[in-house]
């Protein structure tokens, strides 16, 4: 395999694990624990990275790109309620770097990416709530909160560790159905949500 093609190939692995090992273990997530289940040798991801930090800022560079993505993909489609399903649904599986909240120093270049992203997710909420298919008092932070409950699936979790394989599907069914009914609860509704709206500074002031 070509030395760039297994650099993007660990990359991707390294992200996947970085985000199952962050949904359980949180601030005491090891580099080791995210290598071996990412199949990296500590060895092999120590001479890329030079720290656990250096890791972890390229995880959130690398999620960043992503979230834009899907967010201008949901912006693309002609539908808004099918594009904010695309977002939240693509969202969820990319999982949620949130437990890296507070430990990661924010670069230049992460900020410039995060402000892409939010715009490109503004309008996203936006064309749905103008075609009256996103109910008007839920917020871009409802949203984005959603997406951060939604990324863990205890159950899964629970699953994994005991190594329950032949429940795993049967999970994962029962998370899609849980995902289907909380996106339905995005619809236009008569009932109010309680409380007052969540504010960005919920949502941002953790990476400071």
């Amino acid at each position: 395999m070509p030395r760039h093609a297994e650099a993007e190939r660990n990359d991707r692995a390294l992200l996947e694990a970085a985000r199952e090992v962050l949904a359980v273990d949180g601030a005491h997530t090891s580099v080791a624990s995210i290598a071996a289940r990412a199949g990296v040798g500590i060895g092999s991801l120590y001479r890329r990275y030079r720290s656990k930090t250096e890791l972890f800022q390229h995880l959130v560079d690398i999620a960043l790109d992503q979230w834009t993505e899907i967010a201008e993909q949901g912006l693309a489609d002609n539908d808004p309620w099918d594009g904010l399903v695309h977002y939240v649904s693509s969202a969820v599986g990319i999982g949620s770097l949130a437990p890296l909240a507070g430990m990661v120093t924010i670069t230049d270049e992460m900020a410039e990416k995060n402000a892409r992203s939010d715009k490109a997710f503004a309008a996203l909420i936006a064309k749905a709530h103008d075609a009256g298919v996103l109910r008007a008092d839920v917020t871009a932070i409802d949203v984005l909160l959603l997406v951060e409950q939604l990324g863990k699936s205890p159950l899964i979790e629970q699953l994994q560790r005991q190594g329950r394989e032949d429940l795993l599907e049967a999970a994962r069914d029962a998370r899609q159905r849980v995902i289907a009914i909380a996106l339905a609860g995005l619809r236009p509704s008569d009932h109010p949500l309680p409380g007052a709206p969540p504010s960005m500074d919920l949502f941002s002031e953790r990476w400071t």
